[in-house]
């Protein structure tokens, strides 16, 4: 299956390098571009892209409003958030959003047609390594409602599912979920999914943000 992407940056030089490196892959095709967030929900209903490459600070509509339009979209695309910082609150913000993951624009590029091909086969970005930046971050700013809301939402899960969300929340994979948890990669599959009903999530990223948002407060 070829990838189909949709650049959304306001630098037109980020955006033709990035159409560079993608192009480079033969699985991957670049199908269209978009200058501002305003135009990118247009834009995506337009080329239908997989996967969507978000610059999270564009001076009409920034990437968080942008990613939040296009979840409310039917069958919206996987959104990776582009940035210059590590992990601040405007990262955060987008993935809460819905956003599966984001990558600094100094990111090598095989890693970046490595992540444009996760994310496209319905993985989050979500390794041990980025889980550790998240955590450092997710205490930051008026978080006390969000955590309370954490934690209900949490003790609505049965214990397996529970065990499965924690997993979810370190960076593990369906496969060392499985392993951890004696249990088929099937299974482990269909407890996830059934997270992203029970929490009112999108992706396992949204999953570890309410994990984390929990143990906030424990």
């Amino acid at each position: 299956m070829v990838i189909r992407v949709l650049l959304v940056d306001d630098d037109a030089l980020v955006r033709a390098g990035l159409r560079m490196i993608l192009s480079s892959a033969a699985d991957v095709e670049v199908v269209g571009e978009a200058n501002d967030g305003a135009r990118a929900v247009a834009a995506v209903r337009e080329h239908r892209p997989n996967v969507v490459l978000m610059d999270i600070r564009m001076p009409e509509l920034d990437g968080i409003a942008a990613t939040t339009a296009l979840r409310g979209l039917h069958a919206p695309p996987h959104v990776i958030v582009l940035t210059t910082f590590h992990a601040d609150d405007q990262v955060l913000g987008a993935l809460r959003a819905g956003a599966v993951g984001f990558l600094l624009k100094d990111t090598p590029p095989a890693e970046i047609v490595s992540a444009v091909r996760l994310v496209a086969g319905g993985d989050a970005m979500l390794s041990p390594s980025v889980t550790r930046t998240l955590l450092a971050h997710l205490g930051d700013g008026k978080a006390s409602d969000r955590r309370a809301s954490a934690v209900q939402r949490l003790a609505a899960l049965s214990d397996r599912e529970r065990e499965v969300a924690v997993a979810v929340g370190t960076g593990m994979s369906n496969a060392e979920i499985a392993q951890t948890l004696f249990l088929s990669e099937a299974t482990v599959k269909a407890h996830v999914s059934r997270l992203f009903t029970r929490l009112d999530v999108s992706n396992r990223v949204q999953i570890a943000i309410v994990v984390h948002d929990a143990a906030a407060v424990q």
